[in-house]
């Protein structure tokens, strides 16, 4: 286990998320911690498409956003348990695995989940699921209390998991990028058994991550998908995607929207970094118009 923040560390990670203070660690700050998190820290594979993938180990997801980068669920949520310890949270470690659409449920630590216990902030709800490595998540912490949460078009619905006893699933709502996600109930105490799994996502041709370029992020009414050169909006309004035709736009778009101005690149990788996305997108393309 890595050890808490110091006060610097925590100021610098709250600035990474334009949060200014350290409060007390109440229910209210959960809800402003995980709503900043999911807004400016975009769930990626960027380092991953690069060839470069980021160790997961804590204190290398700790590094990673506050060098101003961002990444996938176990560095994600790995630093954010980090800091919400180090505010007075208790926070445990959860297995997790995600059903892709068409796919069946599993618990198979492909995910890290997060909850938080707090058995004075309500009175019927002692612990809380803070999740901020998944793009298609919650913009806020849930009561792990089963029922419908979220205002539409992006509602959730909590219910005992159908694979592990005891666990918790909680579904996506109907246009997001899986079907769902179950955790385990058990706490754990390392990230050792997560290690293989990220070997995988982040290295093996298998991977569903293997040479795509994606980022994820979103707000309270709104998220946003980069697949390649591909922008897809999601709102109230219904879902809008748009084509990113050049550099400057693709960059312009990474910086502004997602939060990501790929400062561990030179200029050079960013432009090579680019023509590949293109080259792909221009592949794609060709395909779907054959």
């Amino acid at each position: 286990m890595i050890e808490l923040l110091n006060t610097a560390e925590i100021q610098a990670y709250l600035k990474r998320i334009g949060i200014d203070d350290i409060k007390e660690p109440t229910l209210k700050f959960l809800f402003e911690l995980q709503r900043a998190h999911v807004q400016y820290l975009s769930w990626q594979t960027v380092d991953i498409f690069a060839g470069r993938p980021a160790e997961i180990s804590l204190q290398d997801s700790i590094q990673l956003i506050l060098q101003g980068r961002s990444g996938y669920c176990f560095h994600l949520n790995g630093a954010f348990s980090v800091l919400l310890r180090s505010l007075g949270y208790t926070v445990d470690w959860h297995r997790g695995g995600v059903q892709p659409h068409g796919e069946q449920p599993r618990v198979n630590s492909f995910h890290l989940g997060l909850s938080v216990l707090l058995p004075d902030a309500d009175p019927t709800v002692e612990r809380w699921i803070v999740d901020v490595g998944l793009g298609g998540m919650p913009f806020e912490p849930l009561p792990l209390r089963y029922g419908t949460y979220g205002s539409a078009p992006f509602t959730y619905q909590l219910m005992p998991s159908s694979v592990l006893a005891g666990g918790w699933r909680l579904e996506y709502e109907p246009n997001g990028p899986s079907e769902g996600v179950d955790y385990a109930p058990e706490a754990i105490s390392s990230l050792e058994e997560f290690i293989p799994k990220h070997e995988f996502y982040s290295r093996a041709a298998e991977s569903p991550w293997h040479n795509v370029f994606l980022l994820r992020q979103r707000n309270e009414i709104r998220s946003n998908e980069l697949r390649g050169c591909i922008l897809r909006t999601h709102d109230i309004e219904g879902i809008r995607k748009t084509e990113i035709r050049n550099y400057t736009e693709w960059r312009n778009v990474l910086t502004e929207l997602f939060h990501e101005p790929l400062v561990n690149y030179s200029e050079l990788e960013c432009q090579d970094m680019w023509e590949r996305v293109q080259s792909a997108h221009t592949e794609w393309k060709r395909v779907q118009e054959a």
